[in-house]
């Protein structure tokens, strides 16, 4: 016991400045810290939409390019073949897009988007735009350009 109010001893003698000392030039460590602000802002603007940004991914990509491969779609979202799957499923269990046949290749299911998926996707698209107006809203033009470019340059 004596070395837990040793430790809360010395806790409350820290300055409660905020402070983060070296973490604050931890570039991952803000990344983290971002990431987290845009997803808790993207979980509270589609609360009403009940849909995850990976589904509402797939179905953009679905509506963008009719009968696009589950594979291709992994392929351009970088989600693993295993994570794809079980995502198109529980779109797909929704009614928001089905399977077919490929004209060209017999071994490759095709993805579409039903009524119901398009109508998912422009009201999905209406949230998109509030939170790309809220997190759009911190920088210049110039500066989203930017921070697009400087992210790309993490993930590609």
């Amino acid at each position: 016991m004596a070395s837990k109010s040793k430790v809360m001893a010395t806790a409350e003698r820290l300055p409660d400045d905020g402070g983060l000392s070296e973490l604050d030039d931890i570039l991952g460590f803000h990344i983290r810290l971002a990431h987290g602000a845009v997803y808790r802002h993207f979980t509270e603007t589609f609360s009403d939409v009940d849909l995850t940004q990976k589904q509402v991914s797939v179905l953009w990509l679905v509506s963008e390019y009719p009968g696009i491969s589950q594979a291709e779609l992994g392929r351009r979202l970088q989600i693993d073949r295993a994570t794809m799957m079980a995502i198109v499923n529980r779109v797909q269990a929704r009614g928001y897009l089905v399977r077919g046949a490929s004209k060209v290749d017999g071994r490759r299911q095709t993805l579409t988007l039903t009524p119901e998926g398009v109508a998912a996707l422009i009201k999905s698209r209406e949230a998109i735009r509030a939170h790309e107006k809220w997190l759009k809203g911190r920088f210049t033009d110039a500066e989203v350009s930017t921070l697009i470019n400087l992210l790309r340059a993490i993930h590609e």
